[in-house]
């Protein structure tokens, strides 16, 4: 394990920059490089395979769920099971992690074999997101896990809004939209097939097509509730093919 007598002047710099954005000093400094390492370096110095940030990224991600979890067990006392883990779910999720990634600039740290610079690889959804729970697991591993939950608690406060999250719970376009993505169907599409009553008073009626098929329709005083009626009914045949 590299001890910080025996790092470059590069490492260094960045081993204090990211003991910036954790607020903790780096003990072990070599798990932080560790963490910031794609595995594009490690074939081309024909490193371990685990000297990537691969394996940081397992333990990240098994304590980011449990810290996730009491964040919002805390936060929403009287929330149903289903609402928790649906909520963890989004607060996980890749795209979530790659935004946290992104607002402390992760992507300026990540190091990338020869070949892949400058192909924006550090900036992609999936490395930052990896990159960001390899970090969680470094921290995990250096000051235990109060500390981590520290450091996570204070991103999640910092740069995602909860109550929006929450609020966005009954928007099942989106839901259907994750479930699709989930189960690696193309986005869902809407057809407006019939629109009934004066202008006044009008009522549409709306198809969603998933993967080529009809799953769902409904209707509403408006295009957006028809839709989102569709969408509803759409998510609940989804879930059970």
């Amino acid at each position: 394990m590299l001890e910080r007598k025996q790092l470059d002047s590069e490492q260094k710099k960045k081993v204090k920059a990211i003991s910036k954005v954790t607020g903790l000093p780096a003990l072990r400094p070599a798990l932080y490089l560790k963490a910031l390492r794609h595995r594009s370096l490690v074939a081309e110095k024909k490193l371990a395979a685990t000297e990537s940030y691969e394996q940081l990224e397992f333990m990240g991600d098994a304590v980011l769920d449990l810290i996730v979890s009491e964040i919002i067990f805390k936060k929403y006392p009287d929330a149903g099971e289903g609402l928790l883990t649906q909520l963890r779910s989004r607060l996980v999720k890749g795209e979530m992690l790659a935004q946290i990634g992104r607002n402390i600039q992760l992507m300026d740290y990540i190091e990338l074999g020869d070949r892949v610079k400058n192909q924006g690889v550090e900036h992609s959804e999936s490395v930052l997101a990896d990159a960001f729970e390899a970090l969680v697991g470094a921290v995990y591993q250096d000051h235990g896990y109060e500390k981590c939950r520290d450091f996570v608690v204070r991103l999640y406060s910092r740069y995602v809004n909860m109550d929006e999250l929450i609020s966005a719970r009954d928007n099942f376009k989106s839901m259907l939209l994750e479930a699709a993505q989930a189960k690696k169907m193309p986005a869902p599409v809407y057809r407006i097939v019939r629109e009934s009553g004066p202008g006044h008073e009008k009522v549409f009626y709306v198809e969603v097509h998933v993967n080529g098929n009809v799953l769902g329709a409904g209707s509403g005083k408006n295009k957006k509730k028809a839709e989102q009626a569709a969408a509803r009914e759409a998510l609940n045949i989804l879930k059970n093919m």
